[in-house]
């Protein structure tokens, strides 16, 4: 009985702090990117993560990798990409990469593994992640991204919405006076106007923070309930899981340990940095390299209340195609670990 109530408190501790981090995360991290938008055009960032020659995918593979992101805090960035209609693929190399690489996680992965096992992941998270969203882009997954005017997903700069003739009248707000008309935009449905004040930085008038925050306040009002869902059951599967019951079900001896630890790790919600050093102390209790490996990338790419957060954003066939990627990808780490070290 008294173990049961320890496991219930350290849930419980887990579940207010995670809620009280991932909360403070999303607002911070959504008022830097409603600023950042504000001050870059749509158009600017459209060029720069345009799918066009594949520059995108790398400028997004190199974004992701030097941002200290976790699963979850990665996604105001996810939705300011969309909001900006960046290159769905592009976007997508961003998502699945954030949470994998950045030079802690790599420090770390270097100190706990050496550096082969360190090399082989990142050469593995990246290939697979531009990969899989050129493959992804090519089978037009792009429309399975929920319509931005039912959920709210908001673009603070500009008039980047499809519009018709008929709309070209309202289609501008004031910080894009005075414009010009982008006739060939009224034809393909994409952008209205763009400003012949570009490059003027609207961060620097004197409503941009409060309309900042009001835009993350709203974005952040429109997820919390996905964002406690996800980590409330996070959180108690992580104070009901012992180390010890996942180091004796994905041990050396179990032929398979490596897809069972990835799926293991996506219910829990274990940021890089911190299941490394976890990873230690499940070896020293039996678990495999390959495993760990598995275990890492389950937990830190696709962690549970990150599917249930993109569940705002994307429907069902993206969440699958997601999780797919992310298992395949942790599969794939674990085997070649087992069969290379």
């Amino acid at each position: 009985m008294s173990n049961g109530l320890t496991m219930l408190s350290d849930a419980s501790k887990m579940f207010l702090f995670l809620a009280a981090e991932l909360s403070l995360l999303f607002l911070v991290i959504s008022l830097g990117v409603n600023l950042l938008r504000q001050k870059i055009p749509d158009s600017k960032i459209q060029a720069m993560l345009g799918a066009r020659k594949g520059r995108g995918y790398v400028i997004a593979a190199l974004l992701g990798a030097i941002t200290p992101f976790c699963s979850c805090s990665t996604i105001p960035m996810l939705r300011g990409l969309l909001s900006a209609r960046a290159g769905f693929g592009p976007t997508l190399t961003f998502l699945f990469v954030s949470p994998l690489l950045n030079p802690i996680i790599v420090g770390l992965m270097w100190a706990t593994f050496g550096l082969k096992i360190t090399l082989l992941y990142i050469v593995i998270a990246t290939v697979v992640s531009v990969l899989s969203s050129l493959i992804l882009s090519q089978f037009g997954f792009e429309r399975y991204v929920i319509n931005e005017k039912r959920k709210g997903i908001s673009s603070p700069v500009g008039c980047s919405a499809p519009i018709t003739k008929l709309q070209v009248a309202s289609c501008c707000n004031s910080n894009t006076t005075p414009v010009r008309i982008n006739i060939q935009s009224i034809k393909t449905g994409s952008s209205c106007c763009v400003s012949t004040r570009s490059e003027v930085s609207t961060a620097s008038t004197p409503g941009a923070m409060k309309q900042a925050w009001q835009e993350a306040w709203k974005q952040f009002k429109e997820v919390f309930p996905y964002l406690l869902a996800g980590v409330l059951i996070g959180a108690f599967i992580y104070g009901f899981v012992p180390t010890e019951w996942i180091a004796s079900h994905a041990g050396s001896n179990n032929a398979f340990a490596v897809p069972l630890s990835a799926i293991i790790g996506i219910p829990l919600y274990i940021r890089a940095e911190a299941v490394i050093p976890l990873a230690s102390v499940l070896m020293t209790k039996g678990m495999g390299t390959g495993a760990v490996m598995a275990l890492i990338i389950g937990s830190a790419g696709a962690s549970l209340t990150e599917v249930i957060l993109l569940k705002s954003m994307f429907r069902m066939p993206m969440i699958i195609a997601f999780l797919t990627v992310i298992l395949g990808m942790a599969v794939m780490m674990g085997y070649l670990t087992q069969l290379l070290f």
